[in-house]
């Protein structure tokens, strides 16, 4: 909805003939007297004026609080007018800004987070709180404010002018009856008739305004029934998304819960090479310290079989030799095999790196593998897993 607008205060009907009595004593005479009726119902108009332009501005502070915003809506309104557009925007309701934030955030935590989708749904009620705010505020500035404003601008103001005029001619009327002798009587009898004549007008309006004030009483009643209004949908909103989070609370206890799978830890190889720095890596299921009952070694690269009965591998894999068919040729088993296919058979046995390290050099493999060993801690561990090459030791 577009920004409330208050007007400047003008100065009160009551004030306007303080300056004026200062001089209502001319020459011993005293200043012709307002009756007390009067004066009384001049009292309640300068009230009914005070209250509309403070209710007005604390009922628009009350639906906009933010009075920077309320600023900035103001400038930008009063731009489009000079432009010549119809409306600008709206006011940041803060429910519909609290909505954007939790929505946003629900949807980073994607589909699979309990706490994002019920962020979701409870941001897209906030948005719809803000929606709802717009009309309360739309209704309360038709039907309240906007009736005071006319009131004020009309009513009062008018009221306001006669007061003035009959202040002036009170003055002009005691002034030439203090002249009496010396200006024509008909003078005094033009200024008395103009001073009743103001009086009457202004006594006039003042009366018509107080005795209608059962519109100011309806107009009021309009803005409590707005908010009735609100507060009737706001509790509906609320009340579906509380539904709707504890439907969603009953879901997730319903499911099971799922378990921690931690990650295979990493392990630190040490380079024996003076050239080559250590390395972290992926123990993939290995259990540290188990004693090597294998000879092993670490594939340096991929390889895809090619022919019927050889096995695959990937780059880093430990191969567990089980058995030599000749020179060249060695039977064994890649890590990747054996995680898949035999650990449900307990025939896992885990390599224990820092006793032994091969190096995989070449595979042609029928479910067997041909290796190079280049580097073995000692000649005696070369020798108790089989002399695979000149270069050990």
């Amino acid at each position: 909805m577009n920004s409330f607008h208050c007007p400047i205060p003008w100065a009160s009907p009551l004030s306007l003939s303080l300056p004026q009595r200062v001089s209502e004593k001319v020459g011993g005479a005293e200043g012709t007297k307002l009756d007390e009726d009067f004066k009384e119902m001049e009292k309640k108009v300068d009230v009914t004026s005070r209250a509309v332009m403070e209710i007005m501005t604390k009922t628009t502070e009350y639906l906009q609080p933010n009075p920077a915003s309320r600023a900035k809506l103001t400038m930008i309104n009063t731009m489009s007018k000079i432009r010549g557009q119809e409306k600008g925007p709206g006011y940041p309701q803060a429910e519909g800004l609290l909505g954007e934030s939790m929505v946003k955030f629900g949807r980073e935590l994607g589909e699979e987070s309990n706490f994002g989708q019920a962020l979701i749904d409870a941001g897209d009620s906030m948005k719809q709180l803000a929606e709802v705010k717009d009309a309360l505020d739309m209704e309360v500035k038709q039907n309240f404010i906007d009736p005071l404003q006319n009131l004020h601008d009309k009513d009062l103001k008018e009221i306001q002018h006669h007061l003035k005029k009959l202040e002036g001619r009170r003055l002009d009327f005691d002034y030439k009856k203090k002249r009496q002798g010396k200006i024509p009587e008909e003078e005094i009898r033009q200024a008395l008739e103009k001073f009743d004549e103001s009086k009457e007008i202004a006594e006039s309006s003042m009366f018509n305004l107080l005795e209608s004030d059962i519109e100011q009483v309806s107009q009021l009643t309009a803005l409590v029934q707005a908010q009735v209004e609100y507060h009737k949908q706001a509790g509906q909103i609320y009340q579906e998304l509380s539904v709707q989070l504890d439907q969603r609370m009953r879901e997730v206890a319903n499911h099971p819960r799922r378990e921690y799978k931690p990650k295979p830890r990493l392990t630190y190889e040490f380079a024996e090479d003076p050239q080559q720095n250590g390395g972290v890596t992926n123990s993939g299921q290995k259990t540290p310290g188990t004693p090597l009952d294998q000879p092993s070694c670490r594939a340096v690269y991929d390889f895809d079989p090619e022919n019927e009965g050889e096995l695959g591998f990937k780059e880093g894999d430990i191969i567990t030799l089980t058995n030599q068919i000749d020179d060249n040729w060695y039977e064994g088993i890649a890590e990747s095999e054996k995680y898949i296919d035999l650990r449900k058979n307990g025939l896992l046995n885990v390599v224990n790196s820092s006793v032994l390290k091969m190096l995989l050099s070449q595979v042609n493999c029928l479910h067997v593998w041909t290796f190079i060993i280049p580097y073995i801690y000692t000649k005696e561990s070369c020798t108790a897993f089989w002399d695979l090459s000149p270069q050990c030791g």
